[in-house]
């Protein structure tokens, strides 16, 4: 039996994953929950979404630790015929408590990006982009820089990344040479053309990320920027909970549960079978 209570375990995250090291838009910490309640089972996911809500409430949780915050713009109500309204009043009902540890946890070494590397067999990482301010040092930063057991071409690198992270029907894609011989690998969790260049100047040979977009991807070849592959958002984020989840296990002695719920958006992908599609 735990003598856990919410506000044991916010202490622990916030200490983790301080609020401070969170980007300045972020909106990280308790989201609603009473301090003093127990809490005996932890869900961890990627998004809270009505569905992983459910999960939640079917598995007896007492409190989400999520990674996406539920607010991250001001709002006027959460009137119940609201979206996040009629989550917010089926977590109280529920007496169940949601924290949120986003960029603090993009930033954290380990993190996000951490765990990701790790899914690719990466070693020797160190931060794509070292944090500034009060999370400098430590090797904190965001996005990670490691290199692969052994070089393989793009094509295969490719494949390799969809075998290691979880399945979604977005799956993984891959913009550059399919021949072109990797070895140094450069990561971000969630979003990342925002570290195009950076990656540039890296000198990695592929950077993988979520959410790339049409036209950065077209300039930052023709620049001869490093190979690029594209994986769903909910993926590349997905392996942290893992970590967190082993983490609060061990030192705080609660159940914890990692959600497995595919909440990408994107549910389908199709292709003519037909089609070898190469370069």
């Amino acid at each position: 039996m735990t003598d856990c209570t919410v506000r044991t375990l916010v202490d622990a995250l916030d200490s983790r994953y301080p609020r401070d090291w969170a980007e300045s838009w972020d909106r990280v910490g308790l989201v609603l929950g009473e301090f003093d309640a127990p809490v005996t089972r932890v869900l961890c996911v990627v998004d809270c979404v009505p569905e992983t809500v459910e999960q939640a409430l079917d598995a007896g949780a007492d409190l989400i630790v999520a990674h996406h915050p539920l607010f991250l713009k001001p709002v006027s109500s959460i009137a119940p015929d609201t979206f996040k309204g009629a989550l917010v009043h089926r977590l109280i009902r529920a007496g169940v408590a949601l924290y949120t540890a986003h960029t603090n946890a993009d930033v954290a070494n380990p993190g996000v990006s951490d765990a990701l590397a790790a899914r690719l067999e990466l070693t020797g990482l160190r931060p794509l982009a070292p944090a500034e301010g009060a999370a400098a040092g430590g090797g904190r930063g965001l996005g990670r820089i490691g290199t692969l057991p052994a070089p393989m071409t793009l094509a295969r690198f490719a494949r390799f990344a969809a075998g290691r992270l979880p399945v979604t029907a977005a799956g993984v894609r891959a913009a550059g040479d399919p021949d072109r011989l990797i070895g140094t690998v450069a990561v971000c969790g969630g979003a990342g053309d925002s570290f195009l260049a950076v990656a540039a100047r890296s000198g990695a040979d592929a950077y993988l990320c979520a959410d790339l977009r049409h036209h950065p991807v077209s300039e930052h070849l023709a620049a001869g920027g490093p190979a690029l592959l594209d994986v769903a958002h909910w993926a590349s984020e997905r392996p942290w909970l893992d970590d967190v989840a082993a983490w609060l296990r061990a030192d705080h002695g609660v159940e914890v549960l990692v959600s497995d719920l595919d909440t990408d958006p994107w549910t389908v992908h199709a292709n003519r079978d037909d089609l070898e599609i190469r370069p």
